[in-house]
């Protein structure tokens, strides 16, 4: 399938699914991260907040899981900047204040900054994906310029509703792929 179609398609589905179904595969997807990565074993991990409307994971649990773990790494999140092509990146913690941007996404307000270089993982939002570690985000490309920053050793692991599709036929050089992807069944390594 081309990205278009899988994006709307991949949509759809989400934006079908009840609360209780994205709360059931959101904490499957906690699970497997905790089963399948060590987790303790990072400095930094760059994960997204989700977007509420869109039926994003819910990587709260993730970050509070974390938290209440009291794992020695570090988390920080997004901010899409103003000149709407860029993101840069802010330390979250427990007493982090956010505000909500036009979005409908949580950002840190006075946190300190982390950049790319920092991160041993980072985990990425998508709306599908395929058995070869290519992803379908939102369009943007903001995540495809921000890995690239990343070192080349920073895990990229996709955090997935659903499993892959066979193959996206119009993937690029450009696209950035996963080496990992996290979905309520399981893991699948690339």
């Amino acid at each position: 399938m081309t990205k278009a179609d899988l994006r709307r398609e991949a949509l759809a589905r989400r934006r079908a699914l009840s609360a209780d179904e994205l709360v059931r595969r959101s904490i499957e997807l906690q699970k497997r991260l905790s089963e399948h990565f060590a987790v303790a074993a990072w400095n930094w991990l760059h994960v997204f907040l989700p977007i509420p409307q869109q039926n994003e994971p819910d990587t709260w649990r993730i970050i509070r899981w974390i938290w209440e773990q009291k794992l020695p790494v570090q988390l920080a999140v997004p901010i899409v900047q103003p000149d709407g092509q860029s993101l840069r990146h802010y330390r979250l913690t427990p007493d982090t204040q956010l505000a909500t941007n036009r979005w409908g996404i949580p950002e840190p307000v006075g946190a300190a900054e982390v950049l790319p270089p920092q991160f041993d993982a980072v985990l990425v939002p998508l709306l599908a994906f395929d058995e070869e570690g290519h992803r379908v985000g939102y369009g943007k490309g903001f995540y495809d310029r921000f890995l690239l920053d990343c070192r080349s050793d920073a895990l990229r692991i996709g955090l997935s509703l659903e499993p892959p599709v066979p193959k996206i036929i119009d993937a690029w050089s450009g696209d950035v792929q996963l080496h990992a992807c996290v979905t309520p069944e399981g893991v699948r390594w690339f």
